[in-house]
């Protein structure tokens, strides 16, 4: 398989396509208005303690608090806290060594209670409401929804993680030689600075112990750099900065069964090109730049790849299709056959091309990174091993995917529900904006219905108002709908009504709506005469 990097660079953006045999299966955009945050550390302050959900929420200077289940505060939450609490008046008490506040917050006792009273009580961590704390972000804002933050605090490098105050090694599990994981693991613990644990990530594959060293002595350093601005800060402050998200695809995607990574832009090469000559020199004959008359997307065909993921309708080779629909709850998948088949070929065609949806939904759903709840109506299968099929097919496929996956069997209905990691707002909301017109619906009130209100409005303008005079303004499409006949539409309802209309037609208009205003002062009449 060959896979490769494409990186498309402009003054508004950074386009970074990965590639599995020319098909795209993952796509960043990085935008200079709205920079990646995960992995970003600030010093915060707790606004709400609710036991109720669970959860806490953290001032850490956002429109919308940040979001602290009591299952992402750390083990470590007291040794990070220590490094805040060093006067004497300190709420929160040392815990022992082995005490895990992510796994068993501590319960409140005000008086001796039974084990039944205990256990009925809601489970409250080692926290107080205006208490000071260090959290970094773990899933991106979505919608009205802030940020999710844990107190587990890591920092990321080329080839490892470091954890401060945390003992523990990993090695990646995707690192599956026995002898390979014993001789990271064995370096590990050479070069592992005191009270810090360590994760052994891939790219560490093959590497020497001077080039974990050296990637784990500028995390220390960036550590102890964090620590040292907590002495000075106030919350709520930013106190590290993960990279952008260019970067952080280099540095994490950018492995040794990448083939290429091409980029289009002098100055971005440069960077990269230097960054991986630094922390793997080995990989740096791999970084081109593209020098192409076409654009790089043009040229690699990913332009006509992304029209396809912007769709709602996805096309199958087998001419089947799904239909993909984003609600408040969910995101539903729709599996069409697209063209009959006859009776006796029905199981083993419907069979077919659900094979391909399942591939190709586990491709969209990481291609545009969509998380939460996903509900897959299937075309139904009347055997009970082709549904189990279907269920295996979709687990194979989404060892792929670097996100949380969790699938459930085949109902009877044909249906199958998938919970998926949300980690980033998905492609379609990052790269568009909710219509002003449909508001997001998709639809648009037929002319006709606005005619029918145009004409209730000037019922109730005519009952409570003297004057005679009015602007109505509307859509080119409204206003044509106004002019038609051999006595105009706007025409008659000026004889009706007994008042002269000036009629303003206006592409800025939304095609959804009418606005009348006051001929004589000008004034926003719309509402008014609403109801």
């Amino acid at each position: 398989m060959v896979k490769e990097i494409i990186i498309n660079s402009t003054s508004s953006q950074n386009r970074v396509a990965i590639t599995e045999d020319g098909n795209l299966v993952d796509f960043f955009v990085d935008h200079p208005e709205k920079r990646r945050m995960v992995g970003d550390i600030y010093l915060g302050k707790v606004a709400r303690i609710l036991p109720g959900i669970k959860a806490a929420f953290i001032d850490i200077g956002m429109k919308h608090d940040a979001f602290l289940h009591f299952s992402d505060i750390g083990d470590r939450l007291d040794e990070l806290q220590s490094i805040l609490d060093d006067d004497e008046d300190s709420d929160i008490s040392e815990a022992d060594e082995d005490s895990s506040a992510g796994d068993a917050p501590s319960v409140r006792h005000s008086a001796v209670k039974t084990e039944e009273d205990v256990k009925k009580e809601p489970f409250v961590p080692k926290l107080h409401k205006g208490q000071e704390i260090i959290i970094q972000i773990t899933k991106e804002p979505v919608g009205n929804k802030g940020v999710r933050v844990t107190s587990a605090i890591s920092l990321p490098g080329r080839f490892c993680v470091l954890l401060p105050f945390d003992n523990k090694i990993g090695i990646s599990k995707k690192i599956p030689e026995f002898r390979e994981r014993r001789r990271l693991k064995s370096i590990a613990k050479g070069i592992l600075p005191s009270n810090c644990g360590l994760i052994i990530r891939t790219a560490a594959k093959d590497q020497s112990e001077e080039s974990l060293s050296d990637d784990l002595k500028y995390l220390v350093k960036t550590w102890e750099e964090i620590q040292a601005q907590l002495k000075t800060e106030k919350p709520p402050a930013l106190l590290y900065q993960d990279l952008s998200t260019t970067s952080s695809v280099i540095r994490d995607l950018f492995t040794p069964d990448i083939s290429k990574v091409f980029i289009d832009s002098r100055k971005l090469y440069k960077q990269i090109k230097n960054y991986v000559q630094l922390v793997q020199p080995a990989l740096a004959d791999k970084v081109e730049l593209f020098k192409g008359q076409q654009s790089i997307f043009e040229a690699f065909k990913i332009d006509e790849q992304i029209k396809t993921l912007m769709g709602r309708k996805v096309m199958l080779p087998s001419g089947g299709y799904l239909i993909i629909d984003h609600t408040e709850a969910m995101v539903v998948v729709d599996v069409n056959s697209g063209r009959y088949a006859a009776k006796k070929e029905q199981e083993l065609n419907s069979l077919k091309t659900d094979l391909e949806a399942a591939r190709e939904v586990a491709r969209q759903l990481r291609l545009r990174d969509i998380g939460g709840l996903i509900v897959c109506d299937f075309i139904d299968l009347e055997d009970e091993k082709n549904r189990k099929k279907i269920y295996d097919e979709l687990k194979k496929e989404f060892r792929k995917d670097r996100a949380k996956v969790s699938v459930l069997p085949m109902t009877e209905f044909g249906l199958i529900q998938i919970t998926r990691q949300r980690i980033r707002e998905n492609i379609l909301h990052t790269m568009n904006e909710v219509c002003p017109f449909c508001q997001g619906t998709g639809l648009l009130t037929k002319r006709s219905n606005l005619m029918h209100e145009i004409e209730v409005w000037l019922k109730r303008f005519k009952k409570r108002s003297s004057e005679k005079f009015l602007i109505l303004n509307v859509h080119p499409s409204l206003g044509e709908k106004l002019k038609e006949g051999k006595i105009k539409r706007i025409t008659k309802l000026q004889f009706k009504y007994f008042v002269k209309i000036k009629l303003n037609v206006q592409e800025a208009y939304s095609p959804a709506s009418f606005q009348f205003l006051s001929a004589k002062t000008g004034k926003d009449l719309t509402q008014e005469f609403m109801s």
